[in-house]
C-alpha cells in the first residue's frame, strides 16, 4: 500500500473543530463532510486538494472531541495520508476505524513543506519527500492495521 502526492501543511493543535466546523455536523453525507473540511484553517483547501494528496502537520493533530466526522472529512476529501509528529488518540483510532491511512513521524513533520510532492510506503513506512530528496522512517503499523486501512475500514474487515 503507497501514497503519493501533494502536501498540504499545517502547524500545532489541529482540532476536530477546524478539520470539519460542528455546523456541519448535523449531515451523515461523507461528500458534504468533505466539501466543508478544513475551511476554518485554509479556506482553499476543498479548491485545491487533490485525490490521493497528503496532509503534514505537527504535532497533537486532530486534538478535541471524539467525533468521527474530521478523519471522514479528510478521507472523503480525497486525502490520502496525514502525517504528524504526533496524533490526538482518540483522533488516531478513529482513523485506522475509518481507514484513512496516518504516520507519526516528526522528523518528516517539520521538513517537509507545503506544496512539496511527496511518497509514502505504508508496508515500510519510509516517507520521501520527492521535491528535496530526503527519506524519513515512520514506525510502520502492523500486518492487521494495514488490512483494516486498505480496506477502507474496520467494518469493512468484519467476516472477511
Amino acid at each position: 500500500m503507497n501514497a503519493h502526492g501533494m502536501v498540504h501543511k499545517y502547524g500545532d493543535n489541529v482540532d476536530t473543530d477546524v478539520i470539519i466546523p460542528a455546523r456541519y455536523l448535523n449531515t451523515a453525507s461523507h461528500s458534504e463532510l468533505a466539501a466543508h473540511c478544513m475551511e476554518d484553517i485554509d479556506k482553499d483547501f476543498v479548491k485545491n486538494v487533490k485525490q490521493g494528496d497528503i496532509i503534514v502537520a505537527n504535532k497533537n493533530f486532530g486534538r478535541g472531541s471524539s467525533r468521527e466526522h474530521a478523519p471522514i472529512a479528510i478521507k472523503a476529501s480525497g486525502i490520502a495520508c496525514v502525517i504528524a509528529s504526533t496524533f490526538a488518540r482518540i483522533f488516531y483510532r478513529n482513523s485506522i476505524n475509518i481507514g484513512l491511512a496516518i504516520l507519526e513521524c516528526d522528523e518528516a513533520a517539520k521538513d517537509i513543506r507545503n506544496g512539496d510532492e511527496v511518497k509514502v510506503d505504508f508496508d515500510t513506512g519510509v516517507i520521501e519527500n520527492v521535491t528535496t530528496g530526503k527519506t524519513y522512517q515512520a514506525e510502520p503499523f502492523p500486518p492487521f492495521i494495514q488490512n483494516i486501512i486498505s480496506k477502507g475500514g474496520l467494518l469493512n474487515t468484519i467476516g472477511k
